[in-house]
């Protein structure tokens, strides 16, 4: 692929818009599934939990978390505007039922008041977050006393064999994340790491090694 081409895919990766937008965001939940899946076990829910996720793409995936849970409720986090519009679109029946609501916000300010949350959890965010520490204390001023947040990523040696991830990603390591978080009010409870091999976003199967942190408050 061309720089540009590497840069315009960097870029939907992050915010995706438009029509091209929406085909980049069904395959991010494709091939991201499997990281999804994991964050959502690793939030070890009994049925009755308020859980918040940032950065839902088109949130193809709730019904992983809602189906078996109906006595959970969801609320979702998007930077995108057209992200925001097809989660709606995609889960019209938990928007309807109550059980699911979505949100636009700025990537910074976390709009719930202090302790709303049993759960929290993102998947291949942490790249993009502009202000880490500042987001994480959101984070921990959102969360109840006793909840839980999952942070899911793929690890900085798995991504820096993808082009276009030199293009606006910030990648980490165990080791990187860890020093970000000791700056945090976060304790880790558990950290878990696991290979998968998945299509990649220029189609080529691949060994992907992704890691999910769970921090307790």
């Amino acid at each position: 692929m061309e720089q540009k081409d590497l840069q315009d895919l960097a870029s939907q990766l992050s915010h995706p818009k438009g029509d091209k937008g929406i085909e980049i965001a069904d395959m991010m939940n494709a091939t991201n599934i499997g990281m999804t899946l994991h964050a959502i076990e690793s939030l070890e829910l009994s049925g009755h939990e308020t859980v918040l996720e940032l950065g839902h793409g088109n949130a193809a995936h709730v019904r992983h978390l809602l189906d078996p849970h109906p006595g959970v409720h969801y609320d979702g986090l998007e930077l995108s505007e057209l992200m925001h519009a097809e989660a709606k679109r995609i889960n019209h029946h938990f928007t309807e039922a109550q059980q699911a609501a979505f949100h636009l916000y700025d990537g910074r300010r976390i709009p719930f008041p202090d302790n709303h949350f049993d759960r929290l959890f993102t998947v291949n965010t942490l790249y993009f977050w502009a202000d880490p520490p500042a987001l994480l204390a959101e984070l921990h001023r959102v969360l109840k006393t006793g909840g839980r947040l999952c942070i899911t990523f793929a690890q900085e040696r798995f991504m820096k064999t993808l082009p276009f991830t030199a293009y606006g990603f910030e990648l980490y390591s165990t080791d990187k994340l860890e020093k970000l978080l000791a700056g945090s009010a976060f304790k880790i409870r558990k950290m878990e790491s696991r290979m998968e091999q998945v299509k990649s976003k220029l189609g080529d199967l691949v060994d992907r090694e992704f890691t999910t942190v769970t921090l307790c408050k």
